[in-house]
């Protein structure tokens, strides 16, 4: 067989190879987002339907968590307040 005929009959079957690969990536791909969709919208289904149940379930039986309890907290940490070194004269040479 001649090179070159040879050399065209592999570019032509690799060609061929490679269209048919690109189109089952493809439709699988294609596939694979419908399918991703249709899951997102499960999930968010039922992440509403969680929201009203936990919304029912706690409705009254809880109090409003709105304040912050550490917002008046007492101060127990004794070194905020006496600092030992006060009049410490800092180094002029360091930067």
């Amino acid at each position: 067989m001649n090179k070159k005929l040879l050399l065209l009959l592999i570019a032509v079957v690799l060609l061929i190879g490679l269209g048919v690969g690109g189109y089952v990536c493809w439709n699988n791909w294609k596939k694979s987002k419908a399918g991703a969709n249709a899951e997102e919208k499960a999930l968010q289904g039922a992440g509403e339907a969680a929201q009203k149940i936990t919304e029912s379930a706690t409705q009254g039986a809880l109090p409003s968590i709105g304040t912050n309890p550490l917002e008046s907290k007492p101060d127990v940490n004794p070194a905020d307040k006496a600092n030992p070194f006060k009049n410490i004269k800092t180094n002029p040479f360091a930067q």
